[in-house]
């Protein structure tokens, strides 16, 4: 009886961790295409809080609404301590394959050398743009082309 209640515990909590990704699915992006996981740590990351990484994300969309095109694709954080970073793209063109929102964040990863930060780290040569989400403390990012696709990239901290 004791084995069948922890096991019932572990499924509900299992579902609970889950269906907070879920919920996002159907809403802000399709359902996941494809899943990676990014385990490489390259050093020890400071303390990051949500107050980071929603300061991150907001520069990115400051940035982007200084600019004097619009925007292509947007980014957000979701959760409750703002773990989950979305990537979406708002035309056909910008995310058409996974490839071209790799070539994206790829260069992403070249805007962000130039950041005080990353020069401050001495990472400005070794760390991409998954390196620094996963320092941020983010636990996943979602990339879609916001129409057909999605792809969660599971960033693990071990």
């Amino acid at each position: 009886m004791m084995i069948r209640t922890i096991a019932a515990i572990l499924t509900v909590m299992a579902a609970t961790m889950a269906g907070a990704q879920d919920r996002y699915e159907g809403y802000y992006y399709p359902e996941i295409t494809s899943i990676e996981d990014f385990t490489r740590v390259i050093r020890e990351a400071p303390n990051s809080g949500k107050d980071v990484r929603v300061g991150f994300v907001t520069n990115l969309t400051v940035a982007q609404l200084a600019a004097p095109e619009s925007p292509r694709f947007v980014f957000f954080a979701k959760g409750a301590d703002a773990r989950h970073l979305n990537v979406i793209a708002l035309d056909d063109d910008v995310f058409a394959t996974l490839f071209r929102a790799r070539a994206v964040l790829a260069q992403m990863t070249s805007n962000m050398r130039n950041n005080e930060f990353f020069r401050q780290q001495n990472l400005e040569t070794v760390a991409t743009f998954y390196d620094l989400l996963q320092f941020m403390d983010f636990d996943t990012l979602v990339i879609s082309d916001g129409k057909t696709w999605a792809h969660q990239v599971n960033l693990t901290r071990n």
